[in-house]
């Protein structure tokens, strides 16, 4: 009889048991369910941070510091200001460019385009540059032309040497250039020329005659003698 009622027992605890789990089993899904539609609630309601400064580039530039804009060429700083646009504080450069009389604004933290001016030691390798032949391609005009025009947009200094240097024709004579030849050589000239001159220190008919005999260039004046 003892032993009969010891069975007895031990099968009820393992029913128990097995009811338990069962039970827990049942328990576990509403959990991650749970779970599920609270992080997706969340999902649907994300803080909302406001921006109170504006994140800034390694690059400082003071007032009067002179900069390349690569589509515009040398420009100087002429003011660092401060300005209040929904809610964020953005701090921005005045760039002015003397050659094409024209003032640009340039938040600091979108400074990426702009570059400082050559070294000195730039300079003379881009003079190295002037001295060498020039590169004749035997592409169709329309093509060297648009890789020209990159070359002097790219705001790269001795890109710029290059293409001055394969498109000068070593005088002045208007004859000598195609009229689309003649406006990229002055374009990639004069850009050239005012970082020259922004570089060195020296006046304008000074840088010229330094490009022009890297160049071996010669004169109206001197062709018709």
């Amino acid at each position: 009889m003892l032993k009969s009622k010891k069975i007895k027992k031990q099968k009820k605890k393992v029913k128990k048991v097995k009811k338990n789990k069962l039970i827990n089993k049942i328990k576990s899904p509403s959990k991650t369910i749970q779970k599920k539609t609270t992080n997706a609630g969340s999902d649907e309601k994300p803080e909302i941070k406001k921006i109170k400064k504006q994140a800034t580039e390694k690059r400082i530039y003071n007032l009067k510091d002179f900069v390349v804009y690569p589509k515009h060429g040398v420009g100087q700083v002429i003011a660092i200001e401060k300005a209040n646009i929904g809610e964020i504080n953005i701090q921005f450069y005045k760039i002015l460019v003397e050659k094409e009389k024209l003032t640009l604004t340039v938040p600091i933290n979108q400074q990426s385009k702009l570059r400082p001016i050559a070294s000195s030691n730039q300079i003379n390798k881009c003079v190295s540059i002037l001295k060498t032949k020039p590169k004749i391609k035997r592409t169709m005009w329309s093509r060297r032309a648009q890789e020209y025009d990159q070359k002097i947009n790219s705001g790269k200094i001795y890109e710029l040497a290059e293409v001055v240097k394969d498109l000068n024709k070593n005088t002045d004579i208007i004859a000598d250039q195609s009229y689309s030849e003649r406006q990229l050589f002055e374009k990639a000239y004069e850009r050239l020329k005012s970082e020259f001159e922004a570089v060195l220190k020296i006046s304008s008919e000074e840088v010229k005659k330094k490009m022009d005999k890297a160049l071996g260039r010669t004169s109206d004046i001197e062709n018709t003698e």
